[in-house]
């Protein structure tokens, strides 16, 4: 049980980082930071990692996300 909660707070983190990201590129597409973070989480979700922590599909869960954007 315990585990399955620090699995889905580390998914979660990384969904608000994703957005915080696109968020803060939208503001400024030269944002260092940002554009670092948006990487970072996308190699989270596309990662053999992520798997093992959620039932969700790394590439659904960033259409998703990404579909907030657009």
């Amino acid at each position: 049980m315990n585990y399955e909660i620090l699995a889905n707070a580390i998914v979660e983190q990384a969904a608000k980082d994703y957005r915080w990201a696109r968020t803060a590129l939208g503001k400024d597409a030269e944002n260092v930071t940002a554009t670092a973070m948006r990487s970072e989480t996308e190699r989270f979700f596309r990662s053999a990692w992520f798997g093992p922590l959620t039932s969700l599909d790394g590439e659904w869960l960033l259409e998703k996300l990404e579909g907030e954007f657009a």
